[in-house]
């Protein structure tokens, strides 16, 4: 598995309306992306700095979404008025979930 991790900045005001535009136009859309395997959304209320990680079944899945993740992440960051700070893709090492 690989994962996309996509950092944010903005104002602590505006992290609800980000979390409300993933949920419902941008998790619609990766859920019909070949390979897209989760989406996790981090945020801090105090700085504002949001972290969205999304994970891929394959390291071809990954780099064949490029496209259509450089698209709802400006998208992402319009709705909020937020910057994109970076984007880092890694393999995923380990994945372990509470009970």
């Amino acid at each position: 598995m690989y994962a996309r991790i996509n950092t944010f900045e903005g104002a602590p005001e505006g992290i609800d309306a980000s979390v409300e535009h993933v949920r419902t136009m941008v998790l619609p859309v990766a859920r019909g992306i070949d390979g897209f395997a989760g989406l996790l959304a981090l945020g801090d209320r105090t700085t504002g700095k949001t972290i969205g990680i999304t994970f891929w079944r394959s390291l071809e899945a990954m780099h064949a979404s490029e496209q259509a993740a450089d698209r709802l992440r400006d998208e992402v960051a319009a709705a909020s008025n937020e910057r994109v700070v970076s984007i880092e893709q890694y393999e995923v090492l380990l994945d372990e979930k509470g009970p």
